[in-house]
């Protein structure tokens, strides 16, 4: 009798998950990333001396995720009137988005994003995130190659600056093939000096959440600069080993994850 006993309850304990399972043990269920009903539209905001195509490698793998992608074309004349462009450029998209700024197309999401309700997240990659009175050249941070003399540094046409190759290659983008920085540098896009030395009026930051992608060998905005704007402004910070200025072509795999995070976030 005592056998048919013992026979039972083995049955038992198979029957509802085996002798091996201890029923005090807990299973958990893996739970796949939240998926928004409406996913948020991306919009690609890029810096000086680059361009929309700037954004190609992390723009072609977030629409491999099914993500809208828009990329904006900085006009690069100054704070003010480029914000302006970016905040009406906004304005004109539905639904949901998530602004991604590099370098000084950060400043320029800072201001263009305040006040759009349909912003629900802030990106910066290797970019400035000032408060209302800086302006973007004081964010550089000590150290920064930016600091040396302007003769040194750029090619002037009137109140537009070109980096120089040297300074492109050396310190823009140390982290690329020379023959790729090359034709970045060649392909460069001009920035008016007031882009830099514009005082910034609003500061979306305050009031949005956001993520910062610091590449920690950036020469042109330092990364102690970075983790100071990233800590004020409550960002949740990515940090890019051996990243330059332009990680968003480097390292364009933790840029995109970045930006993923911060629109899955928004669901």
């Amino acid at each position: 009798m005592r056998g048919v006993i013992v026979a039972v309850i083995a049955a038992l304990l198979l029957a509802v998950g085996g002798a091996s399972s201890p029923p005090t043990v807990a299973r958990v269920a893996r739970l796949a990333p939240p998926v928004c009903a409406t996913k948020p539209t991306v919009v690609l905001v890029h810096g000086a001396w680059a361009g929309t195509s700037s954004w190609t490698p992390v723009l072609e793998r977030l629409r491999h995720e099914g993500y809208p992608v828009r990329a904006f074309a900085n006009p690069l004349r100054g704070l003010t009137g480029d914000a302006a462009a970016a905040y009406a450029f906004l304005g004109s998209l539905h639904g949901p988005l998530v602004v991604v700024g590099h370098s000084y197309g950060g400043a320029v999401i800072t201001n263009a994003a305040d006040g759009n309700a349909n912003v629900k997240a802030l990106v910066y990659v290797d970019a400035a995130a000032p408060a209302v009175g800086e302006t973007t050249g004081q964010l550089s941070g000590e150290g920064s190659a930016l600091g040396g003399d302007p003769a040194d540094l750029y090619d002037t046409l009137g109140t537009d600056l070109y980096l120089r190759q040297s300074v492109f290659q050396r310190s823009f983008a140390p982290d690329l093939p020379m023959e790729e920085s090359a034709t970045l540098w060649a392909e460069q896009r001009p920035a008016a000096q007031a882009a830099f030395t514009t005082k910034s009026a609003r500061a979306a930051w305050r009031t949005k959440p956001s993520w910062y992608v610091i590449g920690d060998a950036d020469k042109i905005i330092t990364p102690q600069s970075q983790h100071m704007m990233a800590k004020r402004a409550g960002s949740r910070v990515t940090t890019v080993p051996g990243g330059s200025h332009l990680t968003l072509i480097s390292h364009p795999g933790p840029v995109t994850d970045t930006i993923l995070a911060a629109a899955r976030a928004t669901c």
